[in-house]
């Protein structure tokens, strides 16, 4: 396949306008509407039917609790050979007896024919400790990645790729928000799942830069820039491929598993992977390589190196070479006072003139 020819680093600015434009809208709505988080957050209630209509769904269940005024309905439903024989629906917290509660339970009995119906309140099973360890082994799991690709490569790459995955993380939860998708903890676990994906795909990215750093100097690659702009293109199209391939059975899972099949249960999941994966396809390509270049460029090296190509291009082409601006030595005229527009106009003799003749 032909290696394509993407001025990448040449037009990081663009790309630094677009990420910084879908950051402010996705961000801008999830001040202004926040998360919606299931009861699996924030509690609720459940109904436990036991002895219900063998033919009885899921999918039942949740429109007769939808229908009877309940949100955010999860429903479960046991089988023995095929058959229903109870189930569990838990909606949003309300008052226990009241005419809410009341309607909810009333919409389940007409469609399960149940045998014994029970209400009880369900307190957050996601709680403050569960978040707290969470985000504990998220802090050492970003350190160890930090430490790791410092080690493998280079330090500057590890903040490129802690920059890019970010960057997948706060567009995806924006993106969760402007959607209005419940945050359940499958939409935790497929945040930390865009975390290993973003990751995998960068490093590949930056491996091919130091792998090609052998080549620095030569033609094409003659400096950190274009050397970083002609191994984006070379791992273009792996990136894509493989990000392709991952996005198909996600989508496969997101469109017709939670749409046309009706396992709503699988969306929370499908989404948050989906919008994860294909931003992490944009981030590796166009956000962590192109800082990565605009770093190395004010390295004292680089800038060494970027001159002296700039030189060697111009002598090429049979143009004078750029001359460095020397700083003028102490104590010479230059350096005890600038020549100013008036002097060169002559007025600045005139007016030496005119001392002279006054004195």
């Amino acid at each position: 396949m032909r290696t394509p020819t993407i001025d990448f680093v040449g037009r990081r600015r663009t790309w630094a306008a677009l990420s910084g434009l879908l950051l402010l809208v996705t961000l801008s709505v999830l001040g202004i509407r926040g998360l919606e988080f299931s009861i699996d957050f924030v509690g609720g209630v459940s109904y436990t039917l036991d002895d219900i209509d063998g033919q009885v769904t899921s999918s039942d269940l949740r429109q007769a609790a939808e229908g009877a005024g309940a949100e955010d309905v999860i429903a479960q439903v046991r089988t023995r050979d095929g058959d229903a024989v109870g189930a569990i629906v838990r909606t949003e917290s309300m008052e226990p007896g009241s005419p809410e509660s009341n309607a909810v339970r009333d919409a389940l009995i007409a469609v399960a024919q149940p045998g014994d119906v029970s209400t009880s309140f369900v307190g957050p099973t996601w709680g403050e400790r569960i978040t707290r360890q969470a985000l504990q082994a998220l802090v050492v799991f970003l350190i160890v990645i930090v430490i790791y690709i410092s080690l493998r490569l280079e330090f500057k790459m590890a903040v490129a790729a802690l920059i890019a995955v970010a960057h997948d993380l706060l567009l995806t939860i924006g993106i969760y928000a402007t959607v209005g998708f419940t945050v359940s903890p499958a939409t935790a676990i497929a945040l930390l799942t865009i975390l290993g994906y973003s990751l995998y795909d960068t490093v590949v990215v930056f491996d091919r830069v130091k792998d090609n750093e052998i080549g620095l100097g030569d033609p094409g690659r003659r400096t950190y820039v274009e050397l970083v702009n002609s191994s984006l293109n070379e791992v273009a199209w792996r990136s894509v491929n493989t990000s392709v391939t991952s996005l198909l059975p996600v989508g496969a899972l997101l469109f017709i598993g939670a749409q046309v099949l009706g396992a709503t249960t699988l969306q929370d999941l499908a989404l948050a992977l989906f919008v994860g994966m294909a931003v992490g396809i944009y981030s590796s390509l166009f956000v962590a390589g192109p800082f990565l270049a605009w770093w190395k460029m004010h390295d004292p090296e680089e800038v060494r190196r970027t001159a002296k190509v700039a030189k060697e291009d111009a002598e090429e082409a049979g143009e004078p070479a750029p001359q460095a601006v020397e700083e003028p030595a102490a104590g010479s005229p230059e350096a005890r006072a600038p020549i100013t527009t008036e002097y060169v106009r002559g007025q600045g003799k005139g007016k030496k003139r005119k001392k002279k003749g006054k004195g």
